[in-house]
C-alpha cells in the first residue's frame, strides 16, 4: 500500500501535516474527510528507484546521513528486541521523527512492509540511503529469524565507523584551517602590502635589493596573472580526475598509493579496517562467504585492494582457503592475513576478523594523529619563512636609507 504525504486543515481550521498509507490519492482524501479534516495537499511518496529498478537521483541531493542511518538502525533494533512487531516499530519511529524527508523515507518503507514485501525488498527502494552491504545483512537476518539481533550489530557497526572517521577528520581539521589561513595572510601581503610599502621607493631612484626585487616582481605576477594561475590549477585538477577515469591510470595511480611514504601505510590501513570489519559482521551474520566477500568488496576504496578480493573471491570459489587467497598479493598486511589464517583453524572466522578490525582502526588513528602532528609544525613553519622573507624584502630598502642618511 503506498504511502502519501497530505496537507490538510482540521475542523478547528489549523493546518496538518502528516504522513497515511491508502490505495490511491483518492482514498487518502477520503480518508482525511472521513477524520474531519479537508485535504489541501496529498502527493505520493515515491521511492528512490524507476520504472527500471535504476537510482533516481535526487534533485537536491538529499539523503541520510551518517549519523541518522545509525541512529535510524540502533532505534528498531531496540524496538524489535522489546517485542514489537516490525510494522508497529517502523510506525513509532515514524511518529518520533522531526526531519520531513525521514518521515518520508519511514513511511515508504512502512507501506511496502504493509503490503507484503519483506523488509530488505523495501530498503533496496531506497539505495541513495541504504547501501547494498545494509541490504544484504537484513536479508539474512530476516532468513534465521534474528533482524534485531543483526541490526544491533549493524547499529555497531556504523557507530564504529562513524566515530572512526570523526576522529580522522578532527585530526586533519587543524592543519587545513592553517592550511588556508597561511595562503590567505601570503596573497593579502603580496598584492597589497608589498606594492603599497615598497613603492615609497620607487620615486628614490635607489637599487633595490635582489630580494626586494624579486618579491614585487612575484606580487606583480600574483595580481596580473593569479586569475590564471588558478584557473589553471583547477584545470589541472579537472584533468587529473578526467584521467583517474581510465581503469589502466587509476590500478597505477591506486597501487602507488598503498606504497607512497608516509601516507601509504595510511592508505592501506584505512582500507584493511573497512574491509575487516565489513567482513566480520557479515559472515557474523551468516552471509555466505562469496557474498560476503562481494559484499565487502564494494567498501574498498583502493581498486588495487579490490581487484585482489576479486581474485581472492574467485580462488575460495574454486576451494581455496581466504587467507591463503588473499595472501597471493601484498597489498593487505600480514596480521590480517594471519588472524584469518587462525580464524579459519579455530572456525571463529568473524571473531578474528573483528579482533583485526579493531586492531587497523587503532593503527588508522595513530597514523593519523602521527601525519597531523608533522603537518602541523611544518605549515607553521613554513608559513614563517614565507612571512620573513617579505618582511625582510620589505625591510632592506630602509634599512639601506637610514645607512645613506648617516
Amino acid at each position: 500500500m503506498p504511502a502519501f504525504r497530505y496537507e490538510a486543515v482540521d475542523s478547528n481550521g489549523a493546518s496538518k501535516k502528516g504522513v497515511l498509507t491508502a490505495d490511491s490519492a483518492r482514498a487518502a482524501r477520503a480518508d482525511l474527510r472521513a477524520q474531519g479534516h479537508v485535504p489541501v495537499m496529498v502527493e505520493l511518496i515515491a521511492n528512490q528507484m524507476d520504472a527500471e529498478g535504476k537510482k533516481r537521483r535526487s534533485l537536491f541531493g538529499e539523503h541520510l546521513s551518517t549519523v541518522e542511518l545509525a541512529l535510524f538502525t540502533r532505534q528498531l533494533a531496540s524496538l524489535l528486541e522489546a517485542g514489537l512487531p516490525l510494522e508497529q516499530s517502523l510506525s513509532a519511529l515514524l511518529d518520533q521523527s522531526e526531519r520531513v524527508y525521514i518521515r518520508d523515507l519511514i513511511a515508504s518503507i512502512r507501506s511496502e512492509v504493509m503490503a507484503g514485501a519483506a523488509m530488505s525488498a523495501a530498503l533496496k527502494q531506497h539505495p541513495n540511503d541504504f547501501a547494498d552491504i545494509y541490504c544484504a545483512l537484513v536479508a539474512s537476518g530476516e532468513q534465521i529469524g534474528h533482524l534485531a539481533r543483526v541490526l544491533s550489530r549493524l547499529a555497531d557497526y556504523i557507530e564504529r565507523r562513524n566515530a572512526l572517521v570523526q576522529k580522522v577528520k578532527l585530526a586533519f581539521t587543524y592543519p587545513a584551517i592553517v592550511t588556508i589561513v597561511a595562503f590567505a595572510i601570503v596573497i593579502f601581503l603580496l598584492t597589497y602590502v608589498v606594492p603599497q610599502i615598497v613603492s615609497v621607493f620607487a620615486n628614490t631612484k635607489q637599487k633595490l635589493p635582489m630580494l626586494t626585487v624579486i618579491m614585487l616582481w612575484l606580487s606583480d605576477f600574483v595580481r596580473a596573472w593569479g586569475w590564471l594561475m588558478a584557473m589553471i590549477g583547477v584545470a589541472a585538477f579537472m584533468a587529473w580526475r578526467s584521467a583517474l577515469k581510465n581503469p589502466q591510470i587509476k590500478m597505477s595511480w591506486h597501487t602507488w598509493l598503498l606504497t607512497a611514504p608516509l601516507y601509504g601505510k595510511f592508505e592501506r590501513s584505512l582500507n584493511t579496517s573497512r574491509f575487516a570489519s565489513t567482513l566480520a559482521i557479515t559472515t557474523g551474520s551468516g552471509v555466505p562467504i562469496l557474498q560476503a566477500l562481494q559484499t565487502s568488496k564494494e567498501t574498498l576504496s583502493n581498486v588495487a585492494m579490490r581487484a585482489q578480493v576479486e581474485e581472492a573471491t574467485a580462488s575460495v570459489r574454486e576451494g581455496v582457503g581466504l587467507a591463503r587467497a588473499l595472501s597471493a598479493h601484498k597489498h593487505f598486511p600480514p596480521m590480517l592475513i594471519h588472524m584469518i589464517r587462525a580464524g579459519e583453524v579455530t572456525g571463529e572466522l568473524p571473531a578474528m576478523l573483528e579482533r583485526a578490525s579493531n586492531a587497523q582502526e587503532q593503527d588508522l588513528e595513530r597514523r593519523a594523529l602521527t601525519i597531523a602532528g608533522l603537518l602541523e609544525p611544518a605549515l607553521i613553519l613554513a608559513m614563517g619563512v614565507v612571512v620573513l622573507l617579505i618582511v625582510l624584502a620589505v625591510l632592506m630598502p630602509i634599512i639601506e636609507i637610514n645607512q645613506l642618511v648617516r
